[in-house]
């Protein structure tokens, strides 16, 4: 594009964009690293409430190390209120569902980039106030807060940017990289939670608090050196400072064919969806994400519903129950020595099948694999519950039903992780178009966050002794949510395996999601929009960048 060559684009579907170099994957990868933050955040918080030194911090009781036991009350009374439990942990999620929707907004005025790494700041503030906490219950939650906060801005963006500039044809493996990261995230803080249990000082929880700021400084300090994302800079009209980006992402020079090709595609693409979504207000550019007509694929309240949606639908699975509240319920069980052991177990089942969806998300595609993934969810939740309620009630003390439903939640695990859990990501990083992406990935992650945050409070008292004491029962009721799930994905999800962004728009105007599987593109947006070297014709009037 040196030299004066005004950006033309091209009518030819398999031109749009550049080869796969190692260049994307590397990118992707290290983009991926925040979620770890998400795992590891969201990971320590169960083990912390189960440590004895923790419990006497905000309770008052006694412990005797020496033999492992309370001092005057009985094993089942040592335990953090439901209350209080849920407070820590559900305030965490809060913080993040409001980082997600101010995040998306930010990442549109200063780029993607900046955002993550403000995000890795809020996140490291909110750890010292964590820290800073010994008994003080107030300073403990601001600092929940706060680090929630800072999550939510990675959280959000981070999908942004990777669906930004991962090439389509691995796009949904490399997302699925993000949850990959989570599933890290969580068996590295049970890892460290599990070695400081049973210690008698504070370091029993500043430890794992403290292991985050490694995290922060990883990934801030990375991203001082990875491009923005172009499809940020075509959004701002900044044409020159997006062929450079993508440049650099693809691994070919600026004036490559294939450079001038795909951004000519991005910016037609942008120009067409901008005709139909104006920019207007601020206001009013959030209440864009809700225009049009809920009856077609395509219409931003169509796309809203599908991605705030498919977050919720995640959460109602059920699966954080089991890492929020693991060492609690395994407790309950009656059986089980080592909870903590047996929380390692899961998350260790956790991480070692979410690559699986390397492999099937491209090959099978999205709608396969999260409907696939629900049924068998929803079967191991019921034999779980049904097991809980006959022979592995604790009073019969039955290791081998407890066993049982040990097992059978592993695989539920299993399931989750190698389907709902990136696939939920990966969608929603493709479903929206330029103008109001960002705003819609934040609304979607916002409502992870939100039906995180929901569960994490009343989850303590569905299962405490104090409360409902629903214990194994509690799956029949997500055993149910997951059937709704299932549903949801089949009815509402599109499958967009290798696609690119812009094709994805297509797809989802052209056919219902039932029939999306069988879609193919036969045209480009450049040629829509007349932007093609054929027609002698300019990417945009408004482009005269020499680049």
């Amino acid at each position: 594009m040196a030299g004066g060559v005004a950006i033309q684009g091209t009518t030819d579907i398999s031109r749009i964009e550049a080869p796969v170099t190692v260049k994307a994957y590397l990118i992707c990868a290290f983009a991926a690293f925040g979620g770890i933050f998400f795992g590891y955040d969201t990971g320590w918080m169960g083990g912390v409430l189960a440590s004895p030194y923790f419990i006497e911090l905000y309770t008052g009781f006694r412990y005797d190390y020496s033999i492992g036991l309370p001092i005057g009350i009985s094993k089942e009374e040592f335990v953090i209120s439901s209350s209080t439990s849920s407070l820590f942990t559900s305030i965490l999620s809060l913080g993040t569902f409001l980082g997600a929707l101010v995040g998306g907004d930010i990442a549109d005025f200063i780029g993607r980039r900046p955002t993550i790494i403000g995000g890795c700041l809020v996140f490291t503030i909110g750890c010292i106030l964590e820290i800073a906490s010994t008994n003080q219950e107030v300073l403990f939650v601001f600092g929940r807060l706060i680090a929630g906060g800072g999550v939510g801005f990675i959280s959000a963006v981070v999908i942004l940017y990777m669906s930004e500039i991962a090439p389509k044809k691995v796009r949904g493996a490399m997302v699925s990289g993000y949850q990959f990261c989570i599933t890290i995230g969580i068996l590295l803080a049970n890892v460290v939670v599990y070695t400081t249990q049973n210690r008698n000082d504070t370091g029993s929880y500043r430890i794992p608090i403290g292991v985050q700021f490694l995290w922060a400084i990883i990934l801030g300090g990375g991203l001082l050196f990875l491009p923005e994302s172009p499809r940020f800079f075509v959004k701002k009209g900044e044409i020159e400072k997006a062929a450079k980006a993508l440049a650099f992402v693809r691994g070919q020079p600026e004036d490559s064919a294939y450079i001038k090709d795909e951004l000519a595609e991005i910016i037609a693409n942008n120009e067409f969806e901008m005709a139909n979504i104006p920019q207007m207000s601020y206001v009013q550019s959030w209440l864009a994400c809700l225009k049009g007509d809920i009856t077609r694929g395509d219409s931003p309240i169509r796309r809203t519903i599908l991605g705030a949606g498919l977050q919720c639908a995640q959460q109602l699975t059920g699966i954080n129950f089991i890492f929020y509240f693991g060492p609690q319920f395994f407790k309950q069980l009656g059986t089980i020595s080592n909870v903590f052991l047996i929380s390692l177990i899961t998350t260790l089942v956790n991480v070692l099948t979410t690559p699986i969806s390397f492999v099937t998300i491209e090959k099978l595609g999205r709608r396969a694999i999260l409907i696939g993934g629900g049924i068998g969810m929803v079967v191991c939740q019921f034999i779980i519950a049904i097991l809980g309620v006959t022979a592995g009630r604790s009073e019969l003390n039955n290791h081998s039903a407890v066993s049982a439903m040990i097992a059978f939640i592993s695989i539920n695990i299993a399931f989750f992780a190698s389907t709902w859990g990136p696939t939920a990501w990966v969608v929603v990083g493709e479903i929206f178009p330029l103008p109001i992406r960002s705003r819609g990935v934040g609304i979607s992650t916002a409502s992870n966050w939100f039906w995180n945050t929901i569960i994490a409070v009343i989850t303590p008292f569905l299962v405490s002794a104090d409360k409902a004491n629903l214990g194994p029962k509690v799956f029949f009721l997500w055993g149910s949510l997951c059937i709704f799930s299932t549903l949801f994905a089949y009815f509402l999800v599109p499958e967009l395996k290798g696609l690119s962004l812009e094709q994805a728009d297509m797809c989802m105007a052209a056919v219902s999601p039932r029939k999306s599987a069988a879609w193919r593109p036969d045209h480009t947006f450049a040629a829509d929009m007349q932007h093609t070297t054929e027609e002698k014709a300019l990417a945009s009037e408004a482009v005269e960048e020499k680049v």
